[in-house]
């Protein structure tokens, strides 16, 4: 087997996390939707909630695929307050009970990575960053909303848009907030083969 695999195989349905790849010139061979049920298990806590995502996601793609040359990459992005998981919102009640939550508050947001070689190797991240978000007003929660920005967002906010001007402090990776731990996931790509850049 080449040192590098000839397939690179992404197993999202996130442009983000296409979009974030290329900023570093890592271009998908393929993309493959996985199509996992995303709902928390009873009690489950955002960090494993991530992680298990994240391990769902590249074992339901790695079942559909075939040959010996490729390597796959799977994340899923979750937004905690406290043990609370934020919803990834598709209507705008549920957006701005987000945002009112956010307010004024710390929050952390979960990024569970998983890698897998068609040789049955693995590798497996949570990544966490902590971000704080300034108190909004009314008309910035309102104005928000009405971009629209917020939709199918977990915790209803895009920090990569108009949502930066929450945010006065984050500790940790800002690209797990956007969608992908970039420096993480490279290293794991490289510690199962993949050559970079």
């Amino acid at each position: 087997m080449s040192s590098r695999p000839a397939l690179l195989v992404l197993a999202s349905s996130s442009p983000r996390r296409r979009e974030l790849l290329a900023r570093i010139g890592i271009e998908p061979h393929r993309i493959e939707s996985p199509q996992v049920d995303e709902t928390p298990t009873r009690g489950e806590l955002p960090g494993p909630h991530a992680a298990r995502l994240a391990r769902a996601k590249a074992e339901a793609v790695a079942a559909r695929l075939s040959g010996d040359d490729w390597i796959l990459l799977a994340a899923d992005t979750v937004v905690a307050c406290g043990r609370r998981i934020l919803p990834k919102p598709e209507d705008e009640a549920t957006a701005r009970s987000c945002l009112e939550r956010l307010s004024g508050r710390r929050h952390r947001v979960y990024g569970g990575v998983c890698v897998i070689r068609a040789d049955g190797r693995r590798s497996e991240r949570l990544v966490v960053t902590r971000v704080r978000f300034k108190r909004l007003e009314p008309r910035e929660i309102d104005a928000y909303l009405a971009s629209g920005e917020w939709r199918g967002k977990a915790g209803g906010y895009a920090i990569q848009g108009l949502a930066a001007a929450f945010v006065p402090e984050i500790y940790g990776s800002y690209t797990n907030i956007v969608g992908l731990p970039l420096a993480e996931t490279v290293a794991m790509l490289r510690g199962l083969g993949w050559r970079w850049p």
